[in-house]
């Protein structure tokens, strides 16, 4: 692919994250999460690490990031920080216009013609699975549990009841 299309996407990317971590709004943080890793996952495709690339769409932008937003979507929201963000959000269409004319322009105006001067060697599935369950099987059922504790924090912060619960 191309080289210039990989540093669009990442500076995309950038950018993304930035407004990500800028919000107030946790849904809001987590779509722009979303874009992040699917800007990030386009980079991947351009640089020729196509299987890493859809490793990211699938698992964290189609299974993590929508966890966290199931898991945000749960919590108890009150009507006046509804109303409030409503209210922000009445003039807030030029951010997400601009967004889209960034993401759309590359694929309207034809792919960038600067070719990268070194070409990545492929990475085969099989290459990856034994990497992630050989010499990383602990990384990955450490970054499992830690994902876990982290649903049942947020769980335990967001439940509606305040009242202590008894022990049986």
């Amino acid at each position: 692919m191309s080289l210039l299309l990989a540093i669009y996407a990442g500076a995309f990317a950038l950018v993304s994250a930035a407004i990500a971590v800028t919000r107030p709004n946790a849904v809001h943080a987590l779509l722009y999460l979303v874009v992040t890793l699917l800007a990030l996952a386009v980079a991947f495709f351009a640089l020729g690490a196509a299987f890493a690339a859809v490793l990211l769409i699938m698992i964290y932008a189609g299974a993590i990031v929508v966890l966290f937003v199931f898991v945000v979507m749960t919590l108890p929201i009150s009507p006046e920080s509804m109303t409030r963000e409503r209210a922000s959000l009445r003039g807030a269409w030029p951010v997400p216009l601009l967004l889209s004319v960034l993401i759309i322009a590359p694929f309207v105006f034809g792919e960038f013609g600067i070719a990268a001067n070194t070409a990545a060697a492929p990475v085969s599935a099989q290459q990856v699975g034994r990497l992630l369950f050989g010499p990383w099987a602990l990384a990955v059922e450490l970054a499992s549990l830690l994902l876990l504790a982290g649903l049942i924090g947020v769980r335990h912060i967001g439940r509606s009841d305040r009242t202590p619960r008894s022990r049986p």
